[in-house]
């Protein structure tokens, strides 16, 4: 049974628990204004130990700045997590950000991403945000994940999070 739960930033060392790996047989470009889909072949390792020091440092810098966690647990074990950004995005200042979001290889399509992103969504509202900004990976499950969770391509860039990472997949989920 999985047990939902806010997390804190004393959960952050928790995060190497997940199994982000998986083999990616497509990805998304975006050409002309829509996503094309092209082909990857590859695998995609589990964090080695910079990178998940790296998202553990980005994860409580968030908490700190005044982010939010959800995270679900198989036991007392990590299973998937979904942080809310904590800066108001977009002409309006009306998005939050889905900052970070990871569910384990062997737990995916279980519904856990799914509830993850109900709970931000539910506390992106609270907050007073009209929509989620979505910065997704270019991977064919994450694009097609935030698709299926309602996200559209936006028409607005973020520049600052397109400057980070400027192959991702930019989208717009109305709250």
């Amino acid at each position: 049974m999985i047990i939902f739960r806010e997390l804190t930033i004393g959960d952050a060392e928790k995060l190497v628990e997940i199994d982000r790996s998986e083999y990616i047989d497509f990805i998304y470009e975006l050409q002309y204004g829509d996503v094309v889909k092209v082909p990857a072949g590859h695998q995609c390792p589990n964090w080695d130990r910079d990178q998940a020091r790296e998202m553990i440092n980005r994860y409580k810098l968030e908490l700190e700045l005044g982010g939010k966690a959800f995270g679900a647990f198989d036991k007392d074990i990590l299973v998937g997590f979904a942080v809310l950004g904590h800066k108001f995005r977009g002409k309006k200042k009306d998005q939050l950000q889905v900052d970070l979001m990871y569910v384990s290889k062997t737990y995916r399509r279980q519904g856990i991403g799914t509830r993850l992103m109900n709970d931000i969504s539910q506390e992106a509202r609270r907050r007073g945000a009209a929509r989620l900004y979505i910065s997704s990976t270019e991977t064919e499950s994450a694009v097609s994940f935030y698709r299926g969770n309602g996200g559209e391509l936006t028409e607005e860039i973020d520049e600052e999070l397109f400057r980070l990472e400027p192959l991702d997949i930019h989208m717009i989920k109305k709250l």
